[in-house]
């Protein structure tokens, strides 16, 4: 399914954007050394619960994961990428998280992921990988607007993660975003330009580039749900809600 948009509806995921926003800025604030990914899942949910809204993650149940996902975030650190399942786990200096929240409110959802580093520790090659996606989600966003295609803003990611050195899974990717938090269409992270479904005023995309620093090939956690690096290498993941306007693409998920 692909969602338009109206006005009032815009209006509403502009609202659940910055709320989504404006929580993993907090938690990126909060999460130090010593701190704990069951901490950090707690601390969405009271946000969450606080602002009115609703995790998309709690009944989550997808034919990839195993049940209920059953939580209000994901928390990936070090190897794992996407759907990193909270557990007791202390974070210590120089880990690299990544936080994906997706959250819906009147009746809308939104999605973005960060990606940064604990503590004071900044090895050389995990702030190259963090900075390469924020640049290639950049530049999927640069190519999003009326009349551009899927593949536009799939091939504007995929160039900058290659020309970075990294390996590009296309199992997961991108996606359209709407009254539920995964519809039409995926939006892959390497691609050919002028291919697929072409932007319309009033669609959601959801945009995340990940990558793994030395292998294209995950592997499933034993709770069911974290993927991981097959090599056991390091990862980073950023992720934006855009709308598509008249004029090009409105990011929604700022803080």
């Amino acid at each position: 399914m692909i969602e338009i948009l109206n006005s009032a509806r815009l209006e509403r995921a502009r609202d659940t954007g910055a709320l989504v926003g404006n929580i993993l800025h907090t938690l990126k604030q909060r999460s130090a050394v010593g701190t704990n990914l069951l901490d950090i899942d707690q601390w969405a949910k009271e946000m969450i619960t606080e602002a009115g809204a609703q995790s998309c993650y709690v009944d989550y149940a997808p034919s990839f994961g195993r049940g209920p996902f059953g939580h209000y975030i994901c928390t990936a650190v070090n190897d794992g990428v996407l759907h990193g399942r909270p557990h007791n786990y202390t974070l210590a200096d120089g880990d690299l998280l990544t936080l994906d929240l997706a959250v819906a409110r009147g009746g809308v959802a939104a999605d973005a992921a960060i990606s940064f580093l604990v503590g004071k520790a900044r090895p050389a090659e995990s702030v190259a990988m963090i900075e390469a996606t924020e640049r290639a989600l950049a530049a999927g966003i640069a190519a999003a607007k009326p009349g551009a295609r899927i593949g536009d803003l799939s091939h504007a990611i995929g160039t900058v993660l290659s020309k970075a050195g990294y390996p590009i899974n296309t199992e997961f990717g991108g996606h359209g975003i709407g009254s539920t938090m995964h519809q039409d269409p995926h939006v892959a992270n390497t691609g050919r330009p002028g291919r697929g479904y072409k932007l319309r005023p009033g669609l959601l995309l959801a945009l995340e580039p990940w990558v793994m620093a030395d292998t294209a090939t995950l592997v499933t956690d034993a709770d069911g749900w974290t993927l991981r690096s097959a090599t056991g290498c390091r990862t980073a993941h950023s992720e934006h809600t855009i709308a598509i306007t008249d004029s090009g693409a409105e990011i929604l998920t700022r803080p």
